[in-house]
């Protein structure tokens, strides 16, 4: 578990410097260089990931149950899942409703993606992982909305051919990965008889 958690406060460490001191942080790029500050933080970011993984897995093996989800939370979170691709995909589609209505799809799919793991996972190791990252993805949000920055979309309006390709490449993503990435990359498959 300490390996989990190292990666953790690694992850947020990196990832909460524009929110806890982001005039240091404008001094570094400022210092460094854009482009050296992004190769370092990139680093970081990547070896927390691995420290993540790898203490995730460890700690899997030995964690204890905090509670047995009932059948159904699988199910359940498997639309969850399904609408945080949606919302990441939404991200990347410029002109889509998605991106402009939640202003901020990208976070909002983590917080979407640890709620669904929360209710379909009862392990302590559960627990600190993916209630780690839905705290972040909630404090982020909030810190978003508070600085009212500007939205993600140039401002030019909505179109359903935008949105339409948004929501097709989420479900696509989504139907990748739980029938193949996701059993292959974690080793649990959420719909087993539809694993390819």
């Amino acid at each position: 578990m300490s390996i989990l958690i190292a990666g953790l406060v690694l992850f947020w460490g990196t990832h909460a410097l524009r929110m806890v001191v982001p005039a240091w942080r404008e001094r570094m790029m400022a210092r460094l260089g854009l482009a050296l500050w992004r190769v370092l933080v990139s680093i970081v970011s990547l070896l927390s990931v691995v420290l993540i993984c790898w203490g995730f897995v460890q700690a899997r093996l030995v964690a204890r149950f905090l509670w047995v989800p009932p059948f159904w939370t699988r199910y359940a979170a498997a639309l969850l899942m399904l609408l945080a691709f949606v919302l990441l995909a939404s991200y990347f589609v410029p002109r889509n409703a998605i991106k402009i209505r939640s202003r901020y799809p990208a976070t909002l799919s983590v917080a979407v993606w640890a709620w669904a793991h929360l209710l379909a996972n009862g392990k302590t190791v559960d627990m600190v992982l993916f209630g780690a990252f839905l705290a972040w993805a909630v404090w982020d949000l909030a810190v978003l909305r508070r600085q009212e920055r500007t939205r993600l979309d140039t401002g030019l309006p909505a179109t359903a051919l935008g949105t339409g390709l948004a929501i097709i490449a989420g479900v696509i993503g989504w139907a990748l990965f739980m029938l193949g990435l996701h059993p292959w990359l974690m080793g649990v498959a959420p719909f087993p008889s539809l694993t390819f």
